[in-house]
């Protein structure tokens, strides 16, 4: 029996009440004409209703494309996933009670699915220890319409963990290049492996369903054995795309052959950061930089850590990493994050996290959307909003070090840098050093307990935690200590007795520090 079918034709096979699990990174790995047949036979039939859509990462377009082609009332129940930010409809219905939502960490789905697959309890992991995902906070769940307890403190030879109990899974959503007539996937042109094979084997042997989104169909058996990344006796159906859009490599491009590996590219052809609060906080946090060093990079400002180091010609001095699996070139910003440039070697998304959460990450930058006295940042939920934590908890949590790159106030603010100096243009209108978080994505308390490095880096100001508390250590040239930090925080920090002045040199138009310092630190 042939395993070839219409999108229309593998979304009638979804029952009401199913378990659907996805793949995706942005729109990497998204089988988005299968969701486009899944949204209109609901719209249609009002058929399948009742999901559980379960996926590890953000997938979507922040438009319509993604996840929210599915944000419909009565077509999900729950959601369980790492990041809804990209999915505004799907967030909406989170944040109006109107589906279960729960978040938890982006590792932790993934590599539950392999738990699923051998039939193990579930996972035992420290991740999520101290925050909104810990039970003794919010148990993972991201609005009061939520009230099942998924995750559990459990005592294992005297230490504390958590517990994340498996769970079956009807239908896998998943997405490849091409597919022989076997089902066997390769997955040339992808920029990131991603979890399908995981994700494939969980739901083959729950007793589902495994749907493969494919762009090129080939004879069965003419794929090379070592190129198929899903063999054939785990896909059950698959659909051959009929149109470029339902197979993007990211959200901001159909494809280019550098993210595949299929292209070197010149480094010079990145663009330029423009002189403002994002390259001068990209600049201060790149000094935390070590010869050697593996990094991590989180979306927004700390992915532009990557494109100072390559104007600073230093990116050989370290190893880049992406969450998705990218390992070494020059990891790309939105709308292309999660892909790299010129990379060594693309890894399983599984894999990566294995590496990540054992603490192979020397240091990481990350977001800084908020923060409080204690050190503690969320980047998850704000005003009841849902935007998710991503790999957040595990690389914080798990890194030898951690940088918080984020401007000091949010909404609207406008710098500029003149004579070496610091002018604040105009002043952002919301506060992002506040007095307790709306929820903890990052504890502090969990870092100091394990006398963890953790600095958060400004445009205008460098704080470090110390002893569990938020320590002022730098302040930029030009900034009123009173007017310009204290008097917009709505706690007041400690300050250390050795306050210094921001370097002068990451406020001119150009730097060329960068490798100095770095390669200094390696003599030292």
């Amino acid at each position: 029996m042939s395993k070839i079918k219409t999108a229309d034709e593998v979304a009638e096979l979804i029952k009401d009440n199913s378990t659907v699990g996805a793949t995706g990174f942005g729109l990497a790995g998204w089988a988005e004409e299968v969701a486009q047949a899944i949204e209109k036979r609901f719209l249609e039939t009002n058929h399948p209703q009742n999901m559980t859509l379960v996926h590890g990462s953000a997938i979507g377009d922040w438009k319509e494309r993604g996840t929210t082609r599915l944000a419909k009332e009565g077509l999900v129940k729950r959601w369980i996933g790492a990041h809804i930010g990209s999915s505004p409809n799907m967030s909406k219905l989170v944040a109006e009670g109107k589906i279960e939502g729960y978040c938890l960490p982006q590792g932790v789905i993934i590599l539950l699915y392999r738990e699923i697959a051998a039939k193990r309890p579930g996972l035992i992991t420290k991740v999520g220890l101290g925050t909104f995902v810990d039970p003794r906070l919010d148990g993972a769940k991201m609005n009061s319409f939520t009230t099942e307890e998924i995750v559990k403190v459990v005592n294992f030879e005297g230490e504390e963990w958590l517990f994340y109990k498996r769970f079956p899974i009807n239908v896998a959503l998943i997405r490849a290049t091409t597919a022989d007539e076997n089902g066997n996937l390769t997955m040339e042109k992808e920029g990131a492996l991603l979890e399908a094979l995981p994700l494939a084997q969980a739901t083959k042997n729950s007793g589902g369903i495994v749907i493969a989104q494919v762009e090129y169909l080939a004879k069965g058996g003419s794929l090379h054995p070592k190129d198929v990344k899903v063999p054939g006796i785990l896909v059950d159906y698959i659909v051959v795309a009929t149109k470029q859009e339902a197979c993007w490599q990211t959200e901001g491009l159909y494809y280019s052959p550098a993210f595949s590996g299929d292209m070197k590219v010149s480094l010079d052809a990145i663009p330029e950061l423009p002189m403002n609060e994002r390259k001068i906080i990209a600049r201060r946090a790149a000094m935390e930089l070590t010869p050697g060093t593996v990094v991590n990079l989180g979306v927004g400002i700390p992915s532009d850590v990557a494109a100072v180091a390559n104007e600073e010609n230093a990116t050989h001095l370290m190893t880049l990493t992406t969450e998705a699996g990218g390992v070494g070139g020059v990891p790309a910003s939105l709308p292309n994050f999660g892909q790299s440039y010129n990379g060594e070697a693309i890894i399983d998304h599984h894999a990566q996290f294995d590496f990540y959460d054992g603490g192979g990450v020397d240091v990481a930058f990350l977001g800084l959307a908020q923060t409080d006295k204690e050190g503690n940042v969320n980047v998850s939920k704000f005003k009841g909003r849902a935007m998710g934590c991503g790999g957040f908890i595990n690389i914080t949590q798990n890194s030898k070090k951690v940088v918080y790159c984020g401007s000091f106030t949010a909404g609207g603010l406008q710098v500029a840098a003149k004579d070496n100096k610091l002018l604040i243009v105009q002043e952002g209108k919301g506060k992002k050093f506040i007095d307790t978080v709306e929820q903890v994505t990052f504890s502090g308390k969990y870092a100091a307990k394990m006398k963890q490095p953790v600095i958060y880096v400004t445009e205008r100001a460098v704080f470090t935690l110390e002893n569990g508390k938020m320590t002022l250590i730098e302040v930029a040239p030009g900034i009123d200590l009173e007017k310009d930090i204290l008097a917009l925080m709505d706690f007041k920090p400690e300050i250390s007795p050795d306050l210094k002045s921001m370097p002068i040199e990451i406020f001119q138009p150009r730097w060329g520090q960068l490798k100095n310092i770095i390669e200094a630190k390696k003599k030292g």
